[in-house]
């Protein structure tokens, strides 16, 4: 813990001390993340703040100001850490002390608001998009004359005509494939339990139909809509671990050789190719699910397109 942090005294009245909820321990929080990688991320970036400030109990929550959070800012980049992982920490933070609010476990305010966050180095991101040949190729890579290519196609379809996070892909259910306003429609259960509704493109359905046909399970409609060859009559579907090894695998059939290439990879190609093709990003946004819109312009390559280079406007 650094010295010069020392917490302050509770300067709330008694009355307003004894109006106050019980301060829920970090865990109550932390069950409420439907992300395991996110959640593994903020149990880390929380047990720092705490170390860093020396918190031993939850209702040392109370006592935290927007100077000790500015403290600890200015540690983590005295740590060298980059700008993307300092804003997810301070996001982390952000979050808990949102929900002690609504809890009415604390009072004063988000004392993480109003702390500057670092500026993300690159608008493009650092998440790999494929060009539209290998992105066909990938969809092409399985066969589909065995059930286990006329699933992975169909999975594939989902994450690169919808856009769907990994874990979205392996939640998906049969009942998930609904029809509104006469046109089929993919449910998705995206980030905190929020729904979003995504009309399914012409070739994603044909997949999905022709895989549900083949494994014949497209009449149960609490079954998991992508059922791992072993073990189906378990209940389980494909886990998002299995959705990720699956896009590796073909890929390197595929002979795509992308570093960093994985299900959030096909995400962002997805993304950019909507937009190419002139998606109004404010619609992409929601289609992906994203809270913010300044998450959906990292997908926005259009002014770095390399054929657009004036390397292809020389001429001798």
């Amino acid at each position: 813990m650094n010295d010069a942090v020392v917490l302050i005294e509770r300067r709330l009245t008694a009355a307003e001390f004894q109006s106050l909820a019980e301060v829920p321990a970090a865990a109550e929080w932390f069950a409420n993340l439907d992300n395991p990688r996110t959640r593994r991320a903020y149990q880390g970036d929380i047990a720092d703040f705490c170390a860093f400030l020396g918190l031993h109990a939850p209702d040392q929550f109370r006592a935290v100001t927007r100077a000790h959070v500015l403290a600890w800012r200015g540690q983590l980049e005295q740590r060298g850490l980059s700008g993307s992982t300092i804003r997810r920490k301070l996001a982390a933070l952000a979050s808990l002390f949102d929900y002690l609010l609504d809890r009415n476990a604390i009072t004063g305010g988000n004392p993480v608001q109003g702390v500057k966050r670092p500026r993300i180095e690159s608008s493009e991101g650092k998440t790999p998009a494929l060009g539209d040949h290998q992105a066909k190729a990938l969809l092409d890579a399985p066969n589909p004359a065995t059930l286990q290519g006329l699933r992975d196609r169909a999975v594939l379809s989902v994450l690169l005509y919808l856009g769907l996070r990994r874990e979205e892909a392996a939640r998906l259910t049969v009942e998930d494939i609904q029809e509104r306003r006469g046109i089929k429609h993919l449910r998705v259960h995206g980030k905190g339990g929020k729904l979003r509704y995504l009309p399914l493109h012409p070739v994603a359905l044909e997949r999905i139909h022709a895989y549900l046909e083949a494994a014949g399970h497209h009449r149960e409609p609490g079954r998991p809509l992508f059922l791992p060859l072993r073990g189906r009559a378990t209940g389980t579907g494909l886990s998002a671990d299995g959705i990720y090894a699956l896009v590796g695998r073909y890929a390197r059939a595929a002979g795509i050789e992308v570093d960093g290439l994985g299900v959030h990879g096909l995400r962002a190609t997805a993304a950019t190719n909507a937009l190419e093709h002139e998606a109004d990003i404010a619609k992409v946004q929601q289609w992906l699910g994203h809270a913010n819109i300044s998450t959906t312009r990292i997908y926005d390559r259009r002014e770095s397109r390399p054929e657009d280079s004036p390397t292809f406007r020389v001429r001798y």
